[in-house]
């Protein structure tokens, strides 16, 4: 900042412009990344369905119990 002070006042509509161009900048940023998260949160919820299935499949088999049925 300069030594300096200006004698002119700062007005809403400079306030209001400043504050845009900010949300402008992060909006942009998170766009950019909206991409991203929902593409890895994606492949993220595919392997853990697959996990669990999986797993399920196992735990199924380990538990099952074989009913043999023989004629008389």
């Amino acid at each position: 900042m300069s030594s300096q002070k200006s004698n002119a006042k700062i007005s809403a509509e400079d306030i209001e412009a400043k504050l845009r161009s900010l949300q402008g900048d992060v909006q942009d940023k998170v766009e950019d990344q909206k991409t991203n998260v929902l593409i890895a949160s994606g492949v993220v919820a595919l392997v853990l369905v697959i996990a669990f299935y999986f797993l399920g499949r196992r735990s199924g088999r380990r538990r099952s119990t074989l009913v043999e049925v023989r004629r008389v």
